[in-house]
């Protein structure tokens, strides 16, 4: 099955899109793999809502949960959907170049 660049670059701007997920990602990049609970504790969202957010950002593959002790599930950062919204913008900035490219020797030629 092909992956779908740009379908997962739309989740990826999708789950980046809102100021609180943002603050749960950089705390994973920071501090490493948490449960809800330890997120809860460094963030100023409630537990529950944290819990949501994880799992939308889990549905567009930006974190992993990992069953830890006592039946807590822990939550690692994926960096490869950030790899891949990354691409999808490279490709789409690179069309603009070239189509920027293909006006401005129109323009001059003229």
């Amino acid at each position: 099955m092909a992956l779908d660049i740009e379908a997962v670059a739309e989740q990826v701007f999708v789950a980046l899109a809102d100021p609180s997920r943002r603050a749960i990602l950089a705390a994973l990049a920071t501090d490493g793999p948490a449960t809800a609970t330890d997120l809860a504790g460094s963030l100023p969202i409630t537990r529950q809502a944290i819990a949501k957010h994880l799992a939308l950002m889990a549905d567009a593959g930006l974190v992993t949960p990992e069953p830890g002790e006592r039946r807590r599930i822990r939550y690692r950062l994926r960096s490869a959907p950030v790899q891949l919204a990354q691409q999808f913008l490279a490709a789409l900035a690179n069309d603009w170049d070239d189509r920027l490219e293909a006006l401005k020797h129109h323009l001059t030629a003229g």
